[in-house]
């Protein structure tokens, strides 16, 4: 498999929006607190990150596949203990 420029590119961009979700993962998870986060913000962003996934998956396109399947789990884990613990 050749890395082109441009999937590189779309690692690269997907790997830091992934990680960028972690750290109030790891806060969520550890004080099971989500008081301050929005669950509309969420919802609208875990729908639009699925749309994601099934546009990459629908076009073969593995930077978007990869990226949004971690951020799936990783938003909707906040999702989870915010519709858990409000």
């Amino acid at each position: 498999m050749l890395l082109t420029f441009e999937t590189a590119l779309g690692m690269l961009a997907g790997t830091l929006t992934t990680i960028a979700f972690l750290p109030q993962v790891i806060r969520t998870w550890r004080t099971r607190s989500t008081a301050d986060i929005s669950l509309v913000m969420f919802l609208v962003l875990c729908s639009g990150v699925l749309l994601w996934l099934i546009y990459g998956l629908l076009r073969g396109d593995w930077p978007v596949i990869i990226s949004n399947a971690v951020t799936i789990l990783l938003a909707g884990t906040i999702l989870f203990f915010k519709l858990r613990h409000g």
